[in-house]
């Protein structure tokens, strides 16, 4: 970019003087910005030969400060200061439904408000990225030359500072309209029993306000400081963040991190806007200028991201959910041998019910039932199935990934470098080996059960459950290579994470609606059920809720992902390691075990690739969503896995067989290993 480039533009600002359109505005950032947003270098050298031209121009300097005071003072700047990169007070699904509407439908033009202005101008979505990337130096090279320091422009600064003036007002309204909202005060009672932050701010606010007005009008007014009010939104800010620790106790909804969202963002917006009115001079603000200037523009271009609003509002929702599914994963780590032995028993039990599961899943699909039918059957008995496993403390071995992720996601967070990442992999030699213990008793459960069910059918009844042809196509499912095996189990895997997340959700409903004291005050159950009944049932749902309710929510998915394939004409199914296995028992006895090595072989070998399958894609998925919810990365990747293959060449035992006794490095890292029911 080169002088020239701006020369035109310039020779149209002298020829129209006094023009306050935004045309003028839109041109010069169209020659300022660069073709890829990425190109930050292309936009400085712009800016550098838009400052040369003008300290060589006198002309087209004036020219271009004139134009700009004038498209200032016609305009409305308090709405951008108030609204721009704000929530609205709509609620997270109405502003989900406006953003989308605002996609299909942008809002009308106002050329008369600076805010659509500015959206104008910097209308490409990647705009702020070279904005921002752009050296703060380069900016203010280029303000010094427009508008040297000290060289006084007071209509527009009059008018842009009662602006500010304003739009601090308008925010200081709503910080204490949110501070009354009633999931606020529910959360936090102490708002009503002491005079409120969120309300004396703004009565200190609209004091100091007052007396700034005052001082633009009158220079000898004496001038007061901020200081009260700047004291009152730490208040603000302390119960805001008192707020978000108590959600980690007592749970959290999606309305509640809105508001606190929302306050957050005002509290922010507020103190920017203090600062830039509190600046003894122009020349003072402008590093606050440019910094509010650079955040206005990314929200414009965000102001319609639907991403940008999920990921602002449900931050905190995720790691509660996370921090639920970890707690829940504690019990899914054996740290020493008895612990592991009972989560071998626990596997043991579900493999039981799992081989009953499968042989009612293969007699449902023979009463050949309407698709929609069927996806039901199929849905309730794997659901049931799953509660049942849960109430009897038995353990699904491809739900602990979900629930243990969470829980090594938090040890991350908290281990760094060093010695501190020998607890870590203290940590992940206990999951490993629990998980290897329970797909153990799952699998080596599970196909005997299926053997006796089939062959007491068999022989005992003279009858056979699984035809031959059936049976060549439950091992068609098994092959790795010439099905579509693999791509079933990570849906699979998808499914146990999202039960997980479901698992979490519930676990934060129940504490956060308080539940189970809601269910302990009726009457009715009481007097049906009998006191110390009710309670001990109040108690177990109090528990058990987030467990139940991702059971059954699994069992859906699980039984309907290949009716919805099979509508939608997609080749869509579940593949699940334990149901695999007994599958396999249940077509070898059909055949006779009339199988050959190579059937044998690829159906092993399926079988535990799809158990693989599922618990690398449920794992991976859980620990990105348990770090992201933390706003956390992990940057020692590398030497962790180096401490692992050390650990596992000096007692590979220790990753399958858990000793008689945790080692000390590993204290306070593995929680005990229990049924999925505790």
């Amino acid at each position: 970019m080169t002088p020239s480039n701006f020369e035109q533009l310039f020779e149209q600002l002298l020829a129209r003087p006094g023009d306050a359109g935004s045309d003028a505005l839109v041109q010069l950032v169209g020659l300022i910005r660069p073709a890829r947003a990425d190109d930050v270098e292309s936009a400085i050298q712009a800016l550098r030969a838009l400052s040369f031209l003008l300290g060589q121009r006198s002309d087209y300097r004036l020219a271009l400060r004139d134009y700009l005071r004038a498209m200032l003072e016609a305009r409305r700047l308090a709405g951008l200061f108030a609204d721009s990169g704000i929530l609205s007070n709509e609620g997270l699904w109405s502003a989900l439904r406006n953003r989308l509407g605002a996609k299909l439908l942008p809002a009308e033009y106002r050329d008369e408000y600076l805010r659509d202005v500015l959206n104008r101008a910097f209308n490409q979505p990647d705009d702020h990225r070279w904005v921002a990337a752009v050296p703060e130096a380069v900016w203010l090279a280029l303000w010094e030359i427009i508008l040297p320091a000290g060289e006084a422009l007071v209509p527009p600064l009059r008018h842009g500072r009662l602006e500010l003036i304003e739009a601090a007002q308008v925010l200081s309204y709503r910080i204490s309209a949110i501070g009354l909202e009633p999931e606020l005060v529910r959360n936090h009672p102490a708002i009503e029993q002491f005079e409120s932050p969120f309300l004396t701010q703004n009565v200190a606010l609209r004091e100091y306000l007052e007396d700034a007005k005052a001082l633009l009008f009158d220079p000898a007014h004496p001038a007061q400081d901020d200081k009260q009010v700047r004291v009152l939104l730490d208040q603000c800010e302390q119960i805001v963040e008192r707020l978000r620790r108590t959600a980690r106790r007592e749970g959290v909804s999606i309305s509640l991190t809105y508001l606190l969202v929302r306050l957050r963002q005002h509290i922010d917006r507020l103190r920017l806007l203090l600062d830039l009115i509190a600046a003894p001079s122009a020349d003072i603000a402008r590093p606050k200028t440019l910094a509010l200037l650079t955040s206005l523009v990314e929200a414009e271009n965000r102001r319609t991201s639907v991403r940008d609003l999920f990921a602002t509002n449900t931050d905190l929702l995720a790691l509660q959910i996370t921090e639920h599914a970890g707690r829940t994963g504690e019990h899914y780590i054996a740290s020493n041998r008895e612990e592991w032995r009972q989560m071998g028993r626990s596997a043991m039990g579900a493999g039981l019910v799992v081989g009953f599961m499968a042989i009612i899943k293969i007699l449902l699909a023979r009463l050949k039932l309407a698709p929609l039918i069927e996806a039901f059957a199929f849905s309730m008995n794997y659901s049931l199935g799953f509660m049942l496993v849960h109430v009897l403390h038995f353990t699904i071995a491809t739900k602990q990934p979900a629930m243990t992720a969470a829980r090594i996601a938090a040890s991350m967070e908290r281990h760094g470098e060093g010695d501190a990442l020998d607890g870590l992999a203290e940590l992940i030699e206990a999951v490993l080996r629990t998980q290897f213990v329970a797909i153990l008793g799952n699998v080596l459960v599970a196909i005997p059960t299926s053997l006796a069910i089939a062959l007491t059918v068999r022989y005992g009844f003279g009858q056979s459950w699984v035809s031959a042809d059936k049976a060549q196509h439950l091992l068609h499912d098994l092959d790795p290579l010439h099905s579509l095996a693999l791509p079933h189990a990570a849906i699979a895997g998808v499914c146990l994470f999202l039960a997980g997340l479901i698992t979490g959700y519930y676990d934060n409903l129940a504490v956060y609606n308080r539940i189970p004291a809601r269910l302990r005050q009726l009457h009715a159950p009481r007097r049906l059920f009998g006191e110390a009944r009710w309670l001990r049932f109040c108690g177990y749902v109090e528990n058990n809720l987030g467990a139940l309710a991702g059971n059954f929510f699994f069992g859906i998915m699980l039984g309907s992902i290949g009716t919805i394939g099979f509508l939608l004409g997609l080749p869509i199914d579940i593949r699940h390691i334990t149901f695999s296995s007994a599958n396999l028992a249940y077509a070898a006895v059909a055949l006779d075990f009339a199988l050959s090595w190579q059937t044998w072989l690829l159906s092993i070998a399926g079988i535990a690739l799809i158990g693989l399958t599922n618990l690398a894609v449920s794992f991976s998925l859980a620990l990105f969503v348990a770090l992201h919810s933390r706003r956390t990365s992990f940057g020692q990747s590398r030497a962790l896995l180096g401490k692992l293959l050390r650990r596992f060449f000096a007692a590979p035992k220790r990753f399958f067989i858990a000793p008689a006794e945790p080692a000390q490095a590993g204290s306070g890292q593995a929680g005990g290993a229990s049924s999925g029911g505790h």
